[in-house]
């Protein structure tokens, strides 16, 4: 029993801690707000109140999403006298795609799988009535 309590310890003290890249970056873009700072800033630099006022949000709640963004990497600031600039950072998502587009194929690939088995499923079943 107690290895089971130092175990869960372990794994809970890994699930808190450590964030990959790739947690950062996905944990950041479940938000569909930040996934819209991310198309706005894709036009162009907007300081932290313009992007507050265009997604009708205060101050703070605009920069809390900017501090994820930021923290993943996909957007980088710059404080010049009182105002703090967004923009893109260098990253971009090169890594998130791959992962995604390796998933999206290992899919396809058990999804053409699958049908094969239904069509021979099918296959089997009217040969049984046929015969």
């Amino acid at each position: 029993m107690r290895f089971l309590r130092e175990q869960a310890k372990t794994l809970n003290y890994m699930v808190q801690y450590i964030s990959p890249p790739l947690d950062l970056s996905f944990a950041a873009l479940s938000d569909a707000t930040r996934r819209g700072i991310i198309d706005q800033l894709g036009r162009g630099d907007a300081s932290i109140t313009s992007l507050a006022d265009k997604f009708q949000m205060t101050l703070t709640g605009m920069k809390k999403h900017v501090q994820v963004l930021e923290r993943a990497g996909l957007v980088v600031t710059q404080k010049v006298g009182r105002v703090r600039t967004c923009q893109l950072g260098k990253r971009g998502l090169k890594a998130e795609a791959a992962w995604i587009e390796a998933h999206r194929k290992l899919f396809e690939a058990r999804f053409e799988a699958l049908d094969e088995i239904i069509s021979e499923m099918k296959q089997e079943g009217s040969d049984e009535s046929a015969s």
